[in-house]
This record gives C-alpha cells, sequence and structure tokens, in this order.
C-alpha cells in the first residue's frame, strides 16, 4: 500500500520479499506460537465472559471511539434520525392539542393563531424538527407565542441537538486523528539480530519514520514476554521483564531523524543473558518494543509497537548500512532497511562466554573475576556496599598482557634497588662520642 502511494520505492518490497525467501523458517513443521503483539503493532488478546458490560456504558465516548468504522456511522446514522423522530411527534401532538390540524376553509373567517404555522401533517411536523436542530430556517414554518409550551420545546430540542453534535462530531473527529493513523509511517525490521558489538553480545533492530515531520521526545522501550516458574512452583504464563536501551544518555530517547539501530547489550542481569544460538529456537519469549512520542504538527502522543519471536531473532548477522553523503545532504536507501550481513560470532550465550573469560559466580548478586579485587557490577562498574575483597597488593587484571606484568615486575625492582640506606639518629650519635673519646685518649 506504501508503494502505491509513493511513499515507498519498489525495490523495498522487492527486497524485503527476496528476504523473507532467503531467511531459513525455522517454524516449518511446528506449530505456529501465540503472539501478544502482531507485526502491526495491534494486541492478540481476546477478552472472554466479561460480566460487568455496564462498565463499557460508564465511559460512553471512549467505547464509541474504539468501535468499528460502520458501527460509529450506525450510530451516528441513528442518534439523528431518533431525536428528529422524536420532537417530529412532539410538535404533531402540540399541534394537535391545539387545534391546528384541523381542516379550515381557505375563503372563511380565519381560524386562531397556531402554535406552529404551516404544520398541517406528521410531514410538516417531521420537516419542522429538522429545521429546529440543524437551524435551518425556510421561512414557510416558525413558532408563534401562541404556545409558551411550544417555546420550552424549541428551547429543549435546540440544547438536546448542540449535545448530540458536540458528542457525535467529536468521535468522529477523534476516530479520524488517531495516533496510531501516525504510527503507520513507522517501519520496524522485519527481523531483529543478535551480533558481536565492542566485544559483547547485542541484541540489535532497526526503526525508521517515513514521513519527514519528525516525532518529538521520541522513547523506545523494549520488554520480554515469558513463561516462568517462581521457586514455590507457580507458573507465571506472562511474565514481563524489562530491557535496558544502549544509549549514551542513559535514558531511552532516540532522535529519529534518519532510521537508527537501537541495541541492547547482553550481560549479566539481562532477559536475553543465557540465551545461545541453539536455545534460541526452542525459547518460549516474546521481546515487545514500544516507541512512544509526540507527533510535531498535531501535538498528539503516539504509540508504535511491534515483537520479535524466536523465529525472527537472526544469530550472528549484522545489518548493512543504509546511509550515504550525497551532495552534501544525508541519503537513506529505504531497499536496504531489513538486509543483514553474517559475521563471526560464536554460538554461546553471554553467560558461557563470561565464565570461559574466567567470570566465577559466588553467589545470586556477585560475580567475581580472577585477578580482579573487586566485584563488577554492569558494564565496568563496582557494586557499592559490600561485595568488596581488599588484598595487600594491588591486582593486575586478567586481562592485561604478559609483557606488561614484566615491565611493572621490573620497575619494581629498580625501584627497590635505587633506594638509599637510611640509618637512625641513636646510632650516629654514638658513633661521634666514640670517636670523640679516642681522640682525647690519644
Amino acid at each position: 500500500m506504501l508503494a502505491r502511494k509513493g511513499l515507498l520505492p519498489d525495490g523495498f518490497l522487492l527486497t524485503r520479499l527476496a528476504e523473507d525467501q532467503s531467511q531459513p523458517n525455522r517454524s516449518r513443521g511446528r506449530s505456529q506460537r501465540a503472539r501478544f503483539i502482531t507485526k502491526t503493532g495491534s494486541c492478540n488478546v481476546a477478552h472472554k465472559n466479561i460480566r460487568e458490560q455496564g462498565r463499557f456504558l460508564q465511559d460512553v465516548f471512549t467505547t464509541m471511539v474504539d468501535l468499528k468504522w460502520q458501527h460509529s456511522l450506525l450510530i451516528f446514522t441513528s442518534a439523528f434520525l431518533c431525536s428528529w423522530m422524536l420532537f417530529a411527534m412532539i410538535w404533531w401532538l402540540l399541534a394537535f392539542a391545539h387545534g391546528d390540524l384541523e381542516p379550515r376553509d381557505p375563503d372563511g373567517e380565519p381560524g386562531p393563531v397556531p402554535c406552529v404555522t404551516a404544520i398541517h401533517s406528521f410531514t410538516s411536523a417531521f420537516l419542522f424538527s429538522i429545521e429546529v436542530q440543524v437551524t435551518i430556517g425556510f421561512g414557510g414554518r416558525m413558532v408563534t407565542e401562541e404556545c409558551p409550551l411550544a417555546i420550552m420545546v424549541l428551547i429543549v430540542q435546540n440544547i438536546l441537538g448542540l449535545i448530540i453534535n458536540a458528542v457525535l462530531l467529536g468521535c468522529v473527529f477523534m476516530k479520524t486523528a488517531q495516533a496510531n493513523r501516525r504510527a503507520e509511517t513507522l517501519i520496524f525490521s522485519r527481523n531483529a539480530v543478535i551480533a558481536p558489538r565492542n566485544g559483547r553480545p547485542t541484541f540489535m533492530f532497526r526503526v525508521g519514520d517515513l514521513r519527514k515531520s519528525m516525532i518529538i521526545s521520541a522513547t523506545v522501550q523494549l520488554q520480554v514476554i515469558r513463561r516462568t516458574v517462581t521457586a514455590e512452583g507457580e507458573v507465571v504464563p506472562v511474565c514481563q521483564l524489562d530491557i535496558q536501551v544502549e544509549n549514551p544518555l542513559r535514558s531511552n530517547g532516540i532522535f529519529l531523524v534518519s532510521p537508527l539501530i537501537v541495541s541492547h547489550t547482553v550481560e549479566r542481569g539481562s532477559p536475553l543473558y543465557e540465551l545461545s544460538a541453539q536455545s534460541l529456537a526452542s525459547e518460549d519469549i516474546e521481546i515487545i518494543v514500544i516507541l512512544e512520542g509526540v507527533v510535531e504538527t498535531t501535538g498528539i502522543t503516539m504509540q508504535a509497537r511491534t515483537s520479535y519471536t524466536p523465529e525472527e531473532i537472526l544469530w550472528g548477522r549484522r545489518f548493512v548500512s543504509i546511509m550515504t553523503e550525497e551532495d552534501g545532504r544525508y541519503c537513506v536507501d529505504y531497499s536496504k532497511f531489513g538486509n543483514t550481513v553474517a559475521v563471526r560470532m560464536a554460538g554461546l550465550s553471554a553467560k558461557e562466554l563470561d565464565q570461559t573469560r574466567g567470570v566465577q559466580e559466588d553467589g545470586p548478586d556477585q560475580v567475581h573475576t580472577q585477578g580482579w579485587g573487586l566485584v563488577r557490577a554492569g558494564r565496568g562498574g563496582f557494586r557499592r556496599g559490600g561485595g568488596r575483597t581488599c588484598h595487600a597488593s594491588a591486582p593486575q587484571p586478567w586481562y592485561a598482557p604478559a609483557e606488561e606484568k614484566k615491565e611493572k615486575e621490573k620497575e619494581k625492582e629498580a625501584e627497590l634497588k635505587g633506594q638509599k640506606k637510611t640509618v637512625q639518629l641513636e646510632v650516629i650519635g654514638r658513633q661521634v662520642e666514640e670517636d670523640v673519646q679516642a681522640e682525647g685518649g690519644d
């Protein structure tokens, strides 16, 4: 659909089709897993056996906005027709009670002043009801001062008509200006990847905005949904765990002026810490991506969602670069938006890699590194408040090369050789007294 509107080049769709055919379908021969969030961002959850249906009527406006378009248009039309018919019946009854519907001789004497002029049947009463409610005055029918009750009915119908117009037109406006319409031009990569970055396994996916109008204060949130079992044996079918997004500003905010690769470093404390290439296919997890922000043109808060199942996470691959600099401008090639290339990467999990590098676990909250005197916490920091080990000499990190260790040992030996021999003052004083006594004896 986007290609037909000219928002995406035709090569983008062709590349995506070729990518789908080239990627192995690991879900073949196996029942398809249910997912909470579809690729389009809608929630795949069915609510059944709701007994308190009356709660939806307490918030009629939201309920009407959430309805489908055909249902909203049906309610919109029915509300106006019913109100017109109701007041048409009231106007007809007023005319009937006042005797305005009785036939009169046009050549005879004029009868009493009617409540509403030119009402002779229910059809004319219905036309007058429409004229009153939508403020269309053709000049043939009008309320006179003969019936105070007719004046009261006129006031009530005007007030009720304004309320109906405000509610129904507001619902139509909200449905046409919903924030999820803006999310249609936000695209996510079909697959996510796990590749090494700065020596650590990193979960990555790509997000881009097709419009030139920006998303203000855009933030990205990652969650892992998995089935867990507690220590007491309780099965939690839906356990939501947050994932920290990598950002130098230490926040989830992004500047979505061009397609970005959002990453998460897999380390201790991450829900993906024990995930390996072999266990990825059998894991029952789903990674949900939520992008929130404010639409620059309308000021409405929007949210775009997608999710990645194990079949859509590629191990040992990396996204290709799609941005180039041409004629002093940055150009983005969306035909390569989801393309990936293979990289060299071991199939071990981040936990297994840490164990092979010398990380030993002493408990659920402490990790001691061989040769380190402090407990590592997070990325390069040290955990405060306990967990420290003190040594007499400054320990060398396990990753320090052997040549650096030898050079430091040589520097220590040179310092020991260059130190001067210190003699106490008492020894020097005794030696001087003995020399004086020896000279006096001579």
